[in-house]
């Protein structure tokens, strides 16, 4: 069995130890929104299928992302490929209960565009769930390397060029340095300042911060979540 392989074992398959966490974070997010199954959702760089398998899935979802949608589009459900960060004016027009987005943050490009994400969330809804892998927990989660986020680019791109763990094994140095110049992981100080008027939870692994969510509007008080693998 190659290394590789135990990426999927590990994290990326669907009986995974990291999708027994995922799961056990759809639960927090229920308890913090109980009336979920009656809202109406937008998913900035979400997946539609992410829904489909989730126990509780929103009355209506709208999910945006920059890849085209594939396959069918339920009844109850909207796939728009567009940018998050530059919307259509069409898809500026609605109101949504929840804007929600996992993982995405830290591949927008830069602070001026996290800023126009930020934007869409606060003018979509007045609530939302954002979350964003930890800047200074020890291990990259999308290499599973630690330290990589520490280091120069050019030893960024030597090692994602050749670690086995990545998520999708690239050879070609041009996109090597695509994916590792648009993954930038953000602190506690960038979230605050993306959104001051949230509350900001630490979600930790081993007693360190792994990741972060800005949540504001959710009807239970969040409590301190379980341990998350969500990125890996």
């Amino acid at each position: 069995m190659d290394l590789h392989s135990w990426r999927f074992r590990l994290v990326d398959g669907p009986h995974s130890w990291a999708a027994r966490r995922r799961e056990r974070r759809r639960g927090w997010l229920l308890r913090c929104f109980p009336d979920l199954a009656e809202m109406s959702v937008l998913d900035l760089g979400g997946r539609l299928s992410s829904w489909q398998r989730a126990p509780v899935r929103p009355k209506r979802l709208h999910v945006v992302n920059l890849e085209p949608a594939g396959g069918l589009v339920p009844d109850w459900a909207q796939v728009d490929q567009a940018d998050a960060c530059d919307l259509p004016a069409h898809l500026t027009l609605g109101r949504y209960d929840l804007v929600f987005s996992n993982s995405v943050l830290e591949h927008v490009g830069g602070h001026e565009r996290r800023l126009r994400f930020a934007e869409t969330v606060h003018a979509l809804a007045d609530a939302h769930w954002i979350q964003t892998p930890y800047r200074y927990f020890p291990v990259e989660p999308h290499w599973i390397l630690p330290g990589m986020q520490f280091l120069p680019v050019p030893a960024r791109v030597a090692l994602a060029r050749r670690w086995p763990l990545g998520h999708t094994p690239v050879r070609e140095r041009t996109d090597i340095e695509h994916a590792v110049l648009w993954t930038e992981l953000l602190s506690q100080a960038e979230m605050r300042h993306y959104f001051p008027r949230s509350r900001l939870v630490v979600e930790r692994l081993a007693g360190l911060p792994k990741s972060l969510i800005a949540i504001r509007g959710a009807v239970a008080p969040a409590r301190r979540p379980v341990p998350s693998l969500s990125h890996w």
